[in-house]
């Protein structure tokens, strides 16, 4: 028995709000999605409890303070943008999130994606997106380059030699620079969509 439904999680809430009754199957998850994503938790979990607690989700948006010259403005905007995002993968303020949960979280999170695309509604991806393009567009530009990219990597504790790989497989004009629906469509396919042996270096086998 599932142990997150629409009375403790937000993206269930969600779909089940517009008639979508999607139920999370472990069965349907590839074993190194599963890893995947079970590495990504413990990169979030700061004290190593088991247990994602919002506090530990804002750390992340802070760090950018440290790396770059953000703004106070800047800093709330991801801050408030990491805020719904999280919560909406099933990061409760109060309680946090369990570990054994997180898997499902992110399943059920990628359908409440998917069904706000089909209705024409505000992706979560794109407003977390948003918020730290607008910080690492250093040059203002409306691009991001390989040298602000690797901003990225080190604000979330990724390799920096990341920000090459990732470069890579996301620049599909091959204009040498990336565009925002560049860094969300990846984004989209590494973590959101079933698992894909093509993308598995582009966060330099981090991930």
């Amino acid at each position: 028995m599932s142990g997150l439904n629409e009375t403790n999680n937000e993206s269930y809430r969600y779909l089940r709000s517009v008639g979508n009754n999607w139920q999370f199957d472990v069965e349907d998850v590839h074993p190194k999605m599963i890893s995947r994503l079970y590495k990504r938790f413990d990169t979030f979990d700061l004290d190593c409890d088991g247990k994602m607690e919002m506090d530990e989700i804002l750390y992340w948006p802070d760090r950018m303070r440290q790396l770059v010259n953000a703004t106070d403005e800047q800093v709330e905007k991801m801050r408030n943008a990491c805020y719904k995002f999280f919560l909406n993968k099933g990061v409760d303020p109060v309680n946090g999130l369990v570990r054994e949960n997180w898997v499902e979280s992110n399943r059920v999170f990628a359908e409440a994606e998917r069904e706000r695309e089909r209705r024409g509604e505000p992706s979560m991806i794109g407003l977390l997106s948003d918020a730290y393009y607008d910080v690492l567009d250093d040059d203002g530009d409306g691009t991001v380059d390989v040298d602000e990219l690797k901003t990225m990597m080190k604000a979330f504790d990724v390799p920096q030699e990341a920000a090459y790989t990732f470069f890579e497989k996301a620049d599909t004009d091959k204009s040498g620079k990336l565009e925002r629906p560049e860094l969300i469509h990846l984004f989209r396919k590494f973590w959101m969509e079933p698992y894909d042996p093509q993308w598995d270096g582009v966060y330099a086998h981090k991930y």
